[in-house]
């Protein structure tokens, strides 16, 4: 199927499943409520659903700037509103004074519970508030099940998306060359480290391409693709311009703090 020319192997499954869900749609008439996906997912649903005629797909996370996001996959003749999302607002309560909490404590605990992280959107930090996104049908489970993060004893205040803190994306761009596409030569170029380090780090698990953990040097890069390397910060290949004289890839890169 050409469908899958346009994506990388290992993203066989998710597409085998996109497909599943529109046909689900087209054959029950009703919509489909997808968990959240990340980015790069949502990129996939948006190029397979999009080619489809008579089937409609809407995204929404909570915010207009959320990251992860629900997908609703629907007939062309139904109205959809953010009620279908069945997405809930939770912010953390917690001793403020004496304990400090950080996203991957958060990300732990919710984890731990038993839950996919595909039933969780964004966590949002402003100071020493902490808040999440979560799907609907979990509501019930982690309000009772959710009473410690770390040390701290935490419990959940429901709150409306209008009270949710909007956390400002920022790209800083510049453009930079690289020999080749390979994970390692693009990572060196874009975070000005050598090459052997660049390589450290990916052999240490500590580099994700759209949140999944790549530990081969030679995995090639695309334009779109979220690169995240442990205590360097996130990265994100905006374009891919071509080669130079010197036949070196020009990319247009942006990084984020």
């Amino acid at each position: 199927m050409t469908i899958y020319q346009h994506f990388r192997p290992e993203e066989k499954e998710f597409i085998d499943q996109v497909l599943n869900w529109k046909d689900l749609v087209e054959n029950t008439y009703a919509p489909k409520l997808t968990d959240f996906l990340d980015p790069r997912e949502q990129q996939i649903l948006k190029s397979v659903i999009g080619q489809h005629a008579g089937i409609l797909f809407a995204l929404f996370g909570g915010t207009p700037n959320a990251e992860r996001k629900r997908a609703l996959i629907f007939p062309d003749y139904y109205e959809s509103d953010e009620g279908d999302f069945q997405i809930r607002l939770f912010e953390l309560e917690y001793p403020k004074k004496f304990v400090t909490i950080e996203h991957p404590q958060v990300l732990g605990s919710l984890m731990s519970l038993g839950l996919k992280r595909g039933k969780f959107g964004d966590i949002l930090f402003e100071d020493d508030r902490i808040q999440f996104f979560a799907a609907q049908e979990i509501e019930d489970y982690i309000s009772l099940q959710l009473q410690s993060i770390g040390r701290a004893s935490v419990s959940l205040k429901k709150l409306p998306f209008s009270e949710a803190i909007q956390s400002a994306e920022v790209w800083k761009e510049s453009s930079i060359t690289s020999s080749s596409l390979r994970l390692d030569t693009v990572i060196s170029a874009i975070y000005n480290i050598s090459r052997q380090k660049s390589q450290l780090y990916i052999q240490q698990g500590l580099v994700k391409v759209n949140w999944t953990q790549i530990e081969n040097p030679s995995f090639e890069c695309q334009q779109s693709d979220i690169i995240s390397v442990r205590g360097q910060g996130r990265s994100k290949i905006i374009d891919i311009d071509g080669k130079t004289k010197k036949d070196k890839w020009r990319i247009i890169a942006g990084r984020q703090r």
